[in-house]
């Protein structure tokens, strides 16, 4: 970052511990001046909604990570950016799976069946504005074999993913039909987060002008 950015453009806090997040801000030239991740309780609510969890877990993340970053004299005043995506098959929600069964169970369920993945972003602006979006993608996969789940299940890239896949990587290979945003089942649907930030007068651009 040029010392001319640093110097005047506002600045910008992630409420995440995802590098996947930061790696899509990233990809669209946005570079965040803080991570602060957001320790918040993930347990659905009773009968709650996934579309409803995505957006509640989005806000309580943004005024988590904002209250930490009023915190630092290097973050006040910032912006706050802060999201939570939920994998659902109907109203049943996914979990974020840390143990092998858990994976297994949630891919041998997602095989041969449509799903929908559910991103909540909020963005808190310096002056404690809230501004929020939820973005649906629909997904089918195909009908995976044991061989594949097994092998998938060894590779460990399912650990700490909602619903037990990471699209980005192999399971890249098990969608047959994606209707509507894929940086959204990625983690941070990138259309509607830039809209967020332009939208409340972030320089969102300016890096462009600057790249090699």
């Amino acid at each position: 970052m040029s010392t001319q950015a640093t110097t005047w453009r506002p600045k910008l806090v992630l409420a995440s511990a995802s590098p996947r997040r930061l790696a899509l801000l990233q990809q669209i030239g946005i570079e965040p001046d803080a991570l602060i991740p957001a320790d918040v309780d993930e347990t659905p609510l009773r009968n709650e909604l996934p579309r409803t969890l995505a957006m509640r877990l989005a806000a309580d993340k943004a005024a988590a990570g904002r209250k930490l970053a009023e915190l630092r004299p290097e973050t006040q005043g910032a912006f706050v950016l802060a999201a939570d995506t939920v994998v659902a098959v109907g109203r049943r929600i996914l979990p974020k799976c840390e143990l092998i069964d858990e994976a297994g169970s949630c891919l041998r369920l997602l095989s041969g069946r449509a799903h929908r993945v559910y991103t909540g972003i909020t963005l808190i602006t310096p002056k404690g504005a809230e501004r929020r979006r939820l973005v649906e993608t629909r997904l089918r996969f195909k009908r995976l074999s044991s061989t594949e789940i097994e092998a998938y299940l060894a590779s460990g890239e399912w650990r700490g993913k909602a619903g037990g896949y990471a699209i980005q990587g192999l399971a890249g290979a098990f969608p047959v039909k994606l209707v509507g945003s894929y940086t959204n089942v990625v983690g941070l649907p990138l259309n509607e987060t830039m809209t967020l930030l332009s939208g409340e007068k972030f320089p969102v651009h300016f890096l462009w002008l600057n790249r090699v």
